[in-house]
């Protein structure tokens, strides 16, 4: 797999974890993207992986994607998210092995979606999940539109979207968007004990089982994707969005004139 610049591994019995580590908040950029995909394909191919986990280093899962990482005149946000996101989202629902999230503190915006993604999550207790989008002036991408409202329902998803609150790890608990809360100091603990158990599985069920349900379940997720990254192209050109990253840069509140 050679080196990785932002993804910390570790591989035994059968559990291959990768740290997101890519400081201060783990914020995606291009590179850090390429690298989970290459360790996602490296998951699928490698038979001595049979359980993967992600998590975060320091203090954030992931803050989803590093706006300062690219110039925001020039970008598309749809050629974006083909490039990146819809990738990643769709690779990791079509790996046939388990993915614990491990989520040891804020997952936000594509962050969130990177977290959804995964098969089972056990949050620490200082975890939390915000949306994140409308914040800047964007709209869903990276397959929450999809997951969020599967994992805890419409009514709640609105309001993840509409508030940009961060929902504790206890009401994702809650709610049904995690499996299990921890304390922070046993978060590594309680995924080893979990993936190990998982790893040690007849992981062709698993993935047969997986297979089913995304079908029953998340069939429309390529078109879903593929609907997010148009109305995200159209958000991204916004004067909305042009002043919630200005507000974000200069750390202040933005002043949103719905245009």
């Amino acid at each position: 797999m050679g080196n990785l610049q932002f993804i910390n591994l570790d591989q035994s019995d059968g559990v291959l974890t990768a740290a997101l580590n890519r400081p201060k908040a783990n914020a995606f950029d291009e590179t850090m993207i390429e690298e989970w995909l290459v360790v996602l394909k490296t998951a699928e191919k490698d038979d001595s992986v049979r359980c993967l986990v992600l998590t975060g280093t320091g203090r954030f899962f992931s803050a989803g994607q590093d706006m300062t990482a690219f110039n925001q005149e020039e970008v598309s946000f749809r050629e974006h998210l083909h490039r990146t996101y819809n990738r990643v989202i769709t690779r990791m629902h079509g790996l046939e092995k388990p993915i614990v999230g491990a989520i040891n503190g804020p997952a936000v915006g594509a962050g969130l979606g990177v977290a959804l993604a995964t098969d089972l999550r056990v949050a620490a207790e200082s975890a939390s999940f915000i949306y994140g989008f409308v914040g800047i002036g964007l709209s869903a991408d990276s397959g929450t539109s999809l997951a969020m409202p599967l994992l805890i329902g419409l009514a709640r998803s609105v309001e993840m979207a509409f508030t940009n609150r961060a929902v504790t790890a206890e009401e994702a608990l809650n709610w049904g968007m995690v499996s299990q809360v921890v304390p922070d100091d046993q978060l590594a603990e309680a995924v080893r004990e979990l993936a190990t158990k998982l790893a040690n599985g007849p992981t062709r069920a698993y993935g047969l089982s997986k297979r089913a349900i995304n079908r029953a379940n998340m069939a429309l997720l390529r078109e879903t994707l593929e609907y997010e990254a148009e109305l995200q192209e159209i958000a991204g050109k916004t004067e909305d969005h042009a002043e919630g990253v200005a507000a974000f840069l200069e750390k202040r509140e933005p002043q949103f004139q719905g245009k």
